[in-house]
């Protein structure tokens, strides 16, 4: 069984950021839920506290993070067309932050479209892809995170690429590989949150983006 840390998840009011503080809790960690907005409540759990941060906001984040051995960013736009640099100067700040505090694992969510086209399937590469980044902005700045990710050699980093993430009961397996997976069309919330969080213990797959699905 891992050893329990204290892990803060950035994002835990989301879909897949609830899912990973109850995750995390069930196996033990102490949790540090970071949102903006809403706290997040899990009934007479000791080892969950809540701070509001927002990630462009520097210093608040580097508080949030104080004591914290790992941090999972579970941050998103949903399905907003427009552009964003949530993800890069979220994952700039998160960076500073654990260097401050001394946190050394960081997991995030990233997206299949975020990867280099050429790696994948030839459906993907195009029609799917293409379509989808004509529609959402988001997925440039996705790219510009991982490069951020990329100059961080201090920090044991995973940049999960899942596909479509879907509303069902998680199946409770899941595929993860720095190729893009055959037939990896979606993965379940739940399935995506423990993911993030097995991949803190993955050292074969730090300072790699990893695809991820059922």
């Amino acid at each position: 069984m891992e050893d329990p840390m204290k892990i803060a998840v950035i994002g835990a009011n989301g879909h897949t950021g609830r899912i990973v503080v109850k995750h995390a809790l069930a196996r033990g960690h102490h949790v540090v839920a970071v949102a903006r907005t809403d706290q997040v409540s899990e009934p007479d759990d000791h080892n969950l506290t809540n701070a509001h941060a927002d990630v462009r906001d520097a210093g608040a984040l580097t508080h949030a993070l104080i004591g914290t051995d790992a941090v999972i960013s579970a941050l998103g736009v949903g399905a907003s067309r427009a552009g964003t640099d949530v993800y890069s100067t979220g994952v700039t700040n998160t960076l500073a932050a654990m260097k401050t505090n001394g946190a050394a694992k960081l997991a995030v969510i990233s997206a299949v479209p975020a990867g280099p086209t050429a790696e994948l399937p030839t459906l993907q590469r195009r029609i799917a892809v293409p379509l989808l980044q004509r529609i959402f902005a988001f997925y440039d700045d996705m790219r510009r995170m991982e490069a951020k990710l990329g100059e961080a050699t201090e920090i044991d980093w995973i940049s999960l690429r899942p596909p479509r993430l879907v509303h069902r009961r998680p199946k409770g397996t899941y595929r993860i590989d720095t190729h893009p997976l055959p037939n990896g069309r979606a993965i379940t919330y739940g399935d995506l949150a423990t993911a993030l969080l097995d991949s803190l213990e993955r050292h074969d797959l730090y300072r790699h983006a990893a695809y991820v699905a059922n």
